[in-house]
């Protein structure tokens, strides 16, 4: 079985580009895994406990906000680069999904709204893996209360209906029972969930990147995982 997470970014009329997605683990190398990032986490933090003090967010590394404020900006720099090697040594698969909403919204009379189109096609992404590694998945995501409900009942539709409602839709019958959320502080899958989506976001549309040279080191992170083989990004539309 694999174990499926994702997280989203979020979009805004200067940044259009929605992306959902994140990472499937083969739940025999789960507690391998689970013991390498406590490790990362250790080394940042000083402890592995799985808290909000001890969480790995993209946005707060990258900035020195929240739990990385007054952090030295090598150290949460390390931290993108870890986590880049992390994904990049186990053959990681990521799955994601880029939406320019503003195109989204522009070219159907009624669009699907953001996270629902995106939910929709990234568990499209997860199947069309299990497809190719024969193998079943149970999914996960950052909790979003103004979304879990709504997840909940689409997934339980789709595989009702036995497919997805995209115009070349997928069964989904590979991912079992739910949609499971949890918060990402619970889960350092999740964060590296989260940590993938910040770089997407930050990296894959955008010309005017600073030449800075931490902006350089986390780009060459993000940049070291696409090149492992093992990224796939569905754009819509």
């Amino acid at each position: 079985m694999h174990l499926c997470y994702f997280d989203e970014n979020k979009h805004t009329p200067e940044n259009p580009h929605f992306f959902l997605g994140g990472l499937l683990i083969p739940d025999q190398k789960a507690i391998e895994f689970e013991n390498t990032l406590g490790q990362i986490a250790f080394n940042f933090f000083g402890a592995r406990s799985l808290i909000q003090a001890n969480e790995f967010h993209g946005k707060e590394l990258f900035h020195g906000k929240g739990n990385a404020k007054g952090r030295k900006l090598e150290d949460r720099v390390r931290v993108f680069q870890d986590v880049a090697t992390f994904v990049t040594d186990n053959h990681i698969p990521v799955r994601m999904v880029c939406i320019n909403v503003e195109r989204h919204q522009q070219k159907y009379k009624y669009p699907i709204p953001a996270y629902r189109l995106g939910l929709m096609l990234i568990l499209e992404r997860f199947v069309e893996y299990l497809d190719q590694a024969n193998d079943l998945g149970l999914v996960f995501g950052d909790y979003e209360a103004d979304e879990v409900t709504g997840a909940v009942v689409d997934f339980s539709e789709y595989k009702t209906q036995g497919k997805t409602p995209m115009y070349f839709g997928k069964p989904l019958g590979r991912l079992l029972d739910t949609v499971y959320f949890t918060q990402s502080h619970h889960s350092r899958f999740l964060q590296v969930a989260d940590l993938l989506v910040y770089m997407a976001g930050r990296y894959e549309n955008r010309t005017d990147i600073p030449d800075r040279w931490h902006e350089n080191a986390v780009k060459d992170a993000w940049e070291k995982i696409k090149a492992s083989g093992n990224v796939n990004i569905q754009r819509w539309p």
